[in-house]
């Protein structure tokens, strides 16, 4: 008898996104900033607490948007992890500016902040905290040092840090809508501007170097080339599709918490006997149930569970290798045992399927074929 796969991810619709893509369709516009990404743009920042928020065509795009707001340029530095996805770093390397890679914590697995003063110079033009799997890092002493901030949010959105939306404590932060976040439309993202001096700008450089925004809303009667930029904004198609997924976004997350809660509690003893650890969510964070991964003790345990897993059915896969390790990486100075924590890790992390479609049959499944590993 043939067992059917269950996939790391399974995208589905969770309301009205085909009702509003058809929508869009009868209003007939669908290039960008038509009714849904405005919509979208709305509630984006109502959820974020106001601050101001533009569709991206990628959150890699929004990335790129940040080091151009910043007056990123060659001769600069950034700190970013090293355990994050390469546009982290890649969207301030094409400004130029090289980046020092940091070292991670080992219980979050997020930027170690204790290690900031020692990779200061005064080179360094940003620091790009990520948040992994939605939990928040120390924004108080990253914020602390006075340089500025660009926060890697594509796993955090609905989380928060000390009750505090994530997303809102650099002058800018990132999203993304890649069809394995929490709520989706396929590709897409959005640029979150904290710092209102940065919000004209933003729309230019969006907007392909034009004032094309301010044309639209009247302020002038013609536009024209103003500044660099490049063509960041999205079909409002794609807006259509997220709106619905922004609006469905209780469910989603209940959804998504019942079965992150679920790997927790039934997995915690075999865990414990394995030597594995389980996902660290500290009392003053909270999270959006993005992901569920295991601590395995070593890569070579971690890779017969993904085989184990594999030949029952069942995709479990690993996440980034250190930024420093590879070979752009290499090039920019990285050497090995420059970030441990984040070298061990890459080695024995993996993460489980965790999405909402994932029934409590599929979810029982999996469970058991980890408890007979």
């Amino acid at each position: 008898m043939r067992v059917t796969p269950i996939p790391f991810n399974r995208p589905e619709l969770a309301g009205h996104e085909l009702e509003y893509v058809r929508d869009a369709v009868a209003r007939g516009h669908l290039s960008g900033d038509g009714h849904y990404t405005r919509e979208c743009q709305k509630l984006l920042s109502e959820i974020l607490g106001g601050a101001r928020v533009l569709l991206t065509t990628s959150c890699t795009h929004a990335l790129e948007m940040a080091a151009l707001l910043l007056g990123i340029g060659p001769g600069d530095e950034f700190i970013v992890p090293s355990f994050t996805f390469v546009s982290t770093a890649n969207a301030f390397v094409l400004r130029g500016a090289r980046p020092v890679f940091a070292d991670i914590r080992p219980d979050t697995l997020n930027l170690d902040e204790e290690r900031l003063s020692s990779l200061i110079t005064p080179r360094t033009r940003a620091i790009l905290p990520v948040h992994y799997a939605g939990v928040g890092c120390e924004m108080d002493r990253i914020l602390e040092t006075g340089i500025p901030v660009v926060e890697d949010n594509a796993h955090g959105l609905f989380g928060s840090w000390r009750d505090r939306p994530l997303g809102t404590f650099g002058s800018m932060s990132t999203l993304s809508f890649h069809e394995t976040k929490n709520v989706f439309c396929g590709e897409a993202g959005a640029l979150v501007i904290n710092d209102p001096d940065l919000a004209a700008r933003a729309e230019i450089l969006r907007e392909k170097g034009t004032d094309r925004s301010r044309f639209f809303r009247g302020e002038i009667d013609r536009y024209t080339w103003v500044d660099v930029g490049s063509s960041y904004v999205p079909s409002d198609l794609l807006a259509a599709f997220l709106l619905a997924q922004l609006e469905a976004r209780e469910a989603i997350q209940a959804k998504r918490c019942r079965i992150w809660e679920r790997y927790e509690e039934e997995l915690a003893g075999w865990a414990a006997g394995r030597g594995v650890r389980l996902p660290s969510v500290p009392a003053h964070c909270r999270q959006p149930w993005h992901l569920f991964y295991l601590l395995l003790p070593s890569l070579e345990e971690r890779q017969a569970l993904i085989a184990h897993l594999k030949g029952k059915g069942i995709q479990a896969v690993f996440h980034y290798l250190p930024l420093h390790l590879s070979e752009m990486g290499r090039k920019l100075g990285g050497r090995p045992g420059d970030c441990p924590v984040t070298e061990s890790v890459s080695d024995r992390l993996l993460r489980l399927p965790c999405f909402p479609g994932l029934t409590e049959a599929e979810q029982a499944r999996v469970i058991e074929a980890m408890l007979a590993f």
